[in-house]
């Protein structure tokens, strides 16, 4: 596959959780076998110690908001990023606290990390059958309300982040098929 790519990549897998983005990221790591992955800034963050809140207060998502703007700079050509600091904005606008978070804070180190990313996926909530998951109610609400908030800042870019999203849905097959026709397609953006 790489080959039919002009030029190195930086790709970030966005959602809500419960989507597939790991299935996806997964996936395309094998059909890419050049690519670093990136795990999400959770996972990177509780490796190192940090003790998240259940449920995660606004720190802790103004923590992985600032680990992901941090991986973003710091990486390298060919990355697989599970996650884009957008998500976090989603994430903390549907915060019970969301009034605590100065967004115009961030935007400048965020549209600057986000000119680092060649191509964001947008893994969409498609139906409840795609990923089953005994959640209660409430976590089904949360991941429909981060969904919806998740697609306004990506799809609507009401703080021009100036991101052109691929949206994939149905199976894992067809999701991987639809991000490799992308990168076939299209060259990466001038940095």
């Amino acid at each position: 596959m790489r080959s039919e790519l002009a030029e190195a990549m930086r790709i970030a897998i966005s959602g809500s959780h419960r989507t597939g983005k790991s299935t996806l990221l997964e996936a395309l790591s094998e059909r890419l076998p050049g690519y670093e992955v990136v795990d999400e800034p959770y996972s990177s963050l509780e490796e190192e110690g940090h003790e998240f809140s259940h449920p995660p207060t606004v720190e802790d998502f103004v923590a992985q908001l600032e680990r992901s703007i941090s991986d973003l700079n710091e990486a390298g050509e060919d990355v697989l990023f599970e996650r884009c600091p957008v998500d976090f904005l989603a994430y903390l606008a549907c915060h019970e606290q969301a009034d605590a978070f100065e967004l115009e804070d961030f935007l400048p180190a965020l549209r600057e990390a986000l000119q680092r990313l060649d191509l964001v996926v947008f893994v969409p909530i498609e139906g409840r059958d795609r990923i089953r998951f005994s959640r209660a109610d409430d976590e089904d609400e949360s991941r429909a309300l981060v969904h919806a908030e998740l697609e306004e800042l990506l799809l609507e870019d009401p703080h021009e982040l100036g991101l052109e999203p691929l949206v994939v849905e149905g199976s894992p097959e067809a999701r991987t098929r639809a991000v490799l026709q992308c990168l076939a397609s299209r060259a990466p953006r001038t940095r």
